[in-house]
């Protein structure tokens, strides 16, 4: 099991930037890491994933070009740099660890997850 916990969250104006951190602890080891967030009366859903070596990255559409995830091993921190932000990437964002890599693009497919921090983008 991993235990996650996510920082860095806030308000922000539209254009603006946040940077996402997620301090991971226990069997962290070929865990994959990775971001979804889940809006009011919406379903959770995937931002971006990374491999354990950091080489691999997964994104969603929706903010591909915008959002960068990386990872920092020594210190099992995930990042995630958000820019250009806009009011549609309001929400919860939580952090999430997997071993396995067979469906990485759903939240059915992590096992372990951080308690989520808020981000608000104001227009």
């Amino acid at each position: 099991q991993v235990h996650l916990v996510e920082s860095g969250g806030g308000l922000v104006q539209a254009g603006g930037s946040l940077r996402l951190s997620c301090a991971a602890s226990g069997r962290t080891f070929n865990a994959y890491m990775a971001w979804f967030r889940q809006a009011p009366g919406k379903e959770r859903e995937f931002v971006a994933a990374i491999g354990w070596s950091g080489g691999s990255t997964l994104y969603s559409e929706s903010v591909k070009g915008r959002f960068t995830i990386s990872r920092a091993n020594p210190r099992n921190t995930v990042y995630l740099q958000m820019n250009s932000l806009k009011p549609d990437d309001t929400a919860v964002y939580y952090c999430a660890a997997t071993i396995f890599n067979t469906n990485l693009l759903q939240a059915v497919g992590y096992n372990s997850w951080g308690q989520g921090t808020q981000v608000t983008v104001s227009s």
